[in-house]
């Protein structure tokens, strides 16, 4: 028995494409949240949290209600093609609200001259006493053009450091936008409605989609599947951080440019790849051949569990309750540390780094992309807990290693770090799915697909939040807080005692052949 690779690919276009949106969404609305309407690490961690408590309810309710589908198309397909076509809608009308926001901006000059930019610090916070700190002729000259040039020209000037940056320009511009926000709050309450109806329809679709691979897929090949899955979201999320070095994203002295270009690029491949996951996917024949090849290797099993169109619950044993809870724990854990890093890792990189965060990013992808296939080859020789436990240790590593890191440090070690953080998040992806939905039967996936973004979105509701706070206090407070949680999932994970993959067995046919190879 073998994996249909061609099949799982163009199954994968929908993945492609949520994680396509799911990079551009978390690393451009940090940036607009804070940068465009002035909001504080906190809030803006609060609205990255709302994709997460809406997802809450809405990913095990779809992944429900797609079991009991009964459309042509088959029971996943249909969810996919109305939600991702109302997301790309939604889009569209993200760019606007961020143009008008802009445009806002850009009408007053905060930054004109040194009494304008020291009158706005004092307006955010009237106790500190700013001109003490005092400030060089090189930055007044700097900050009074019409754009802000790079972070590098302050360092031409012995006297002038970066933190001139840090101290003056750019705590003036988040209050000057928060300012603006407030005397005309209109604009963000468009934006984050807009965001509610894009959130929504996303959460329409993201179980369906990931429960497609496990339908067509029989058990035994699922961290395989899964890890051809993982390749193509990896592709669509690496796809989008080239866009933003091309488009320049990233920059420190882009910090209020329009994004319009950018979302509309992305809503192109999104719409792209639901072109080709449509004309390309025949879900009801693959689902119904996956069925019988299981049947086929493994009728013992298939006996026992009901592969009808009619969702039934096969009781779970205490000691599977516990492992899918153990297993759903650490998914939770992981996730709060991992997702702490990713949603905040933008703002990061330019406030406390002084980097661009595009090229390090695109390296932690590159990493795991190399690494999806061969980790999927080595979890089912060595069963994924064992495979999970090497990856979270990998995460928990790069996290504690990168805490150290400074915007003196040469730039090639934080991508260092980062592609061991890739390749660790990648073990732990390909095996984490395959063992919660290695519990459910052939017709209740969904129901187990949503258990397990249940959990991922519950801890990714708590990520931003609480990381936001602690940021709020001391940005530095980032990788530690990774760490620590990353840390913890490897402890509940070491009692999982179920969920691991079966030994992939051969027809006599395939022996005779492996023999004579």
């Amino acid at each position: 028995m073998k994996l249909n690779y061609k099949r799982t690919i163009l199954v994968g276009f929908a993945f492609f494409l949520i994680c396509h949106f799911w990079q551009a969404y978390d690393t451009m609305i940090p940036k607009i949240l804070t940068d465009k309407f002035g909001m504080s690490q906190t809030w803006s961690g609060v609205i990255m949290a709302l994709d997460n408590i809406l997802a809450l309810f809405m990913l095990p309710l779809f992944g429900a209600l797609s079991d009991r589908c009964k459309s042509k198309r088959g029971k996943r397909t249909p969810f996919v093609i109305i939600g991702t076509l109302v997301a790309c809608c939604a889009v569209l009308l993200l760019c606007f609200a961020d143009a008008l926001q802009t445009n806002k901006l850009a009408k007053v000059d905060v930054f004109s001259d040194r009494e304008v930019a020291m009158e706005t610090l004092w307006e955010a916070n009237p106790e500190a006493n700013y001109e003490g700190a005092g400030i060089t002729r090189k930055l007044q000259d700097v900050i009074g053009k019409e754009e802000f040039k790079s972070i590098e020209l302050l360092k031409e000037d012995g006297k002038t450091t970066t933190d001139d940056y840090d101290h003056y320009v750019q705590p003036a511009r988040q209050a000057y936008a928060a300012q603006t926000t407030r005397e005309s709050p209109l604009i963000l309450i468009m934006f984050i409605g807009v965001l509610l109806v894009l959130l929504f329809a996303m959460g329409v679709f993201r179980s369906p989609a990931v429960a497609l691979m496990p339908d067509v897929t029989p058990k035994p090949l699922r961290s395989k599947g899964n890890a051809i899955i993982n390749l193509m979201g990896a592709a669509g999320g690496i796809l989008v951080l080239v866009l933003g070095i091309v488009l320049g994203t990233g920059k420190v002295q882009n910090a209020l440019m329009g994004y319009t270009l950018f979302f509309m690029i992305v809503t192109a491949v999104m719409l792209g790849s639901l072109l080709v996951f449509v004309l390309t996917v025949k879900e009801p024949i693959w689902a119904k051949e996956a069925d019988e090849d299981y049947k086929k290797y493994y009728p013992e099993e298939a006996e026992r569990e009901p592969m009808d169109e009619t969702p039934k619950d096969r009781k779970l044993s205490n000691g599977e309750k516990i492992s899918l809870v153990l297993i759903l724990a650490s998914v939770a854990l992981w996730f709060i540390g991992y997702n702490a890093v990713t949603s905040k890792f933008s703002v990061y990189a330019v406030d406390v780094l002084k980097k661009d965060f595009n090229s390090t990013l695109i390296f932690a992808q590159g990493a795991a992309i190399l690494s999806y296939i061969p980790v999927g080859i080595v979890s089912s020789r060595i069963g994924r807990k064992k495979a999970i436990l090497i990856g979270v240790g990998l995460l928990t590593a790069a996290f504690v290693s990168a805490a150290f890191i400074t915007k003196d440090t040469a730039a090639w070690l934080m991508t260092a770090l980062f592609i061991i953080a890739g390749v660790g998040w990648a073990t732990i992806n390909v095996n984490s799915f395959p063992m919660v939905v290695e519990l459910a039967t052939g017709s209740n996936t969904g129901k187990f697909t949503g258990y397990y973004y249940t959990a991922s979105m519950a801890a990714q509701i708590i990520a931003p939040i609480f990381s936001g706070v602690f940021l709020d206090i001391n940005m530095r407070t980032l990788f530690p807080f990774g760490a620590i949680f990353s840390g913890l999932s490897f402890v509940t994970m070491l009692f999982v005692k179920h969920g691991d993959s079966k030994p992939i067995r051969k027809s006599a046919l395939e022996a005779i052949g492996d023999a004579d190879d």
